[in-house]
């Protein structure tokens, strides 16, 4: 028999309500001790992921051990005679890469995608970096994405990237993360002389061009006069990488911090490290994607790069590759490529911040996620007057609460801060645009865009449990 509205009246009160809640409170030690479990690989993950370029290795790297190949326009895209499904992947220039298995029903009944994004802010050293001052050789820097600028002085940082040579041959670099490496710094004042340096907003209290960061003391041997320190620095690259000054025009050098991720909290709790921002989604979007044998919808998880900077270039979410793609499947299948992506649904997994009570003047205190109540369901983000934002339709969010719902999934929503707060966007915006539904979900993150963020293992759990449902979610 239909319900009426009045039977609300007679529902039970916990029926009625929607409330966060805390895992401590609906993980038992079964569920607990396999979040930490995960936890454990995510950790080795970003430990070797601190760049787009060193993600999209060691995602490929993953996905050749699910046995996943390379794409190659006009291959088939079908299960093959014993009924496995195709998984393929594309891997853009070296810096975004999407991965795709192939679903029961046909691509014109849509495909179920993920998007996250594999770029975090850090410092890039500018064309042409390295110069000598004083008795030291520096190199300089031009942030990249939003930061604090003063967090990135007095901490040991890597040097992460690429140099690809004139006559087009290419050598990763990393500097830093062993044990055996030396690692760079960016000096800061002492707090003795810092009186007219405190009196700055904090915005300027370490200025961008003096981002520089140190790199050595001593001088080319037999060498003197100016200069001496940093055609030192140039012997040392060039006896280990080949390269000369030049070459670094052409080079994808980026600064990041030297230290590695780890648990955090005297309780292991949560995972501390650089870089979650937002590999915190990337980790588990992959591992659901490689756990789908065989999904009724095909799967599909787009990671890109940019999305610290507008989302522009080649590898960037604005760009082709991905509407590219689907092309491709849409030829392969005799399907039409704009029926496939207005019928899919995409989650763009990214992270939202967590209500933080020390700073409780930037947050809305009626609505803001938690760190420990699972993933984040948010359906716009930007600031007042909702810019740059999707601002997903109230059917597609219904949808995805019933599949969080049926899997049983610790969810939340959130905000972001208060209206009038900063801007900010995710990648859901540029999904939307190509005619899909789509909506956010992520992970709540503390101190994000920081040399040193932090999130829950059961946030992280969670949003794994949450994108292996999506994937796996039945026929409607």
């Amino acid at each position: 028999m239909t319900k009426n509205r009045g039977d609300a009246m007679h529902e039970p009160e916990d029926k009625l309500l929607f409330q966060h809640k805390n895992a401590a409170d609906v993980m038992g030690k079964t569920e607990t001790e396999a979040a930490d479990t995960y936890a454990e690989g995510y950790i080795g993950f970003l430990n070797r992921a601190k760049t787009e370029r060193e993600a999209v290795t060691e995602a490929i790297r993953m996905a050749q051990g699910k046995a996943f190949v390379p794409w190659r326009q006009g291959m088939s895209f079908a299960a093959d005679a014993g009924g496995t499904a195709a998984r393929v992947y594309v891997n853009q220039r070296g810096k975004a890469v999407i991965f795709c298995v192939r679903g029961k029903r046909p691509l014109s009944e849509g495909i179920s995608i993920i998007s996250s994004h594999i770029d975090s802010p850090r410092l890039d050293l500018k064309m042409r970096p390295l110069y000598e001052e004083a008795g030291m050789a520096y190199l300089d820097t031009h942030y990249y994405g939003g930061i604090k600028t003063y967090q990135w002085t007095g901490i040991p940082l890597a040097l992460h990237g690429y140099i690809v040579r004139k006559d087009g041959s290419g050598v990763p670099v990393c500097i830093g993360e062993e044990r055996e490496d030396p690692v760079l710094f960016i000096a800061d004042l002492l707090p003795h002389l810092a009186k007219t340096q405190m009196e700055r907003p904090g915005k300027e209290l370490v200025k961008a061009e003096d981002l520089d960061v140190l790199a050595g003391l001593r001088s080319f041997p037999g060498a003197s006069g100016e200069g001496r320190i940093k055609r030192n620095i140039l012997r040392i690259l060039h006896e280990k990488y080949h390269i000369t000054e030049e070459d670094l025009i052409s080079a994808e050098l980026s600064v990041v911090p030297a230290f590695p991720a780890r648990d955090l909290g005297l309780d292991r709790s949560m995972v501390g490290g650089y870089g979650q921002d937002d590999k915190v989604c990337v980790y588990p979007a992959l591992t659901a994607l490689f756990a789908a044998e065989a999904p009724e919808y095909t799967a599909c998880v787009v990671l890109a790069d940019k999305e610290e900077t507008g989302s522009l270039g080649m590898t960037g979410m604005q760009g082709a590759f991905f509407s590219n793609f689907i092309e491709d499947l849409a030829e392969s299948s005799g399907e039409k490529a704009r029926v496939i992506l207005s019928q899919s649904f995409c989650l763009s997994a990214d992270v939202n911040t967590a209500y933080y009570p020390l700073y409780p003047e930037v947050f809305d205190p009626h609505g803001e996620a938690a760190l420990n109540h699972g993933v984040i369901l948010f359906r716009y983000w930007g600031r007042g007057g909702k810019e740059n934002t999707n601002d997903a339709q109230a059917e597609t969010v219904a949808n995805l609460r019933r599949i969080l719902d049926d899997a049983g999934v610790l969810w939340q929503t959130g905000e972001g801060g208060q209206v009038d707060a900063e801007s900010s966007g995710t990648l859901s915006r540029f999904f939307a645009a190509l005619d899909i539904p789509t909506v956010d979900l992520g992970v709540p993150l503390l101190s994000m865009h920081s040399p040193f963020e932090a999130a829950a293992k059961a946030d992280l759990y969670m949003a794994h449990r949450a994108f292996a449902a999506f994937f796996t979610r039945p026929g409607q």
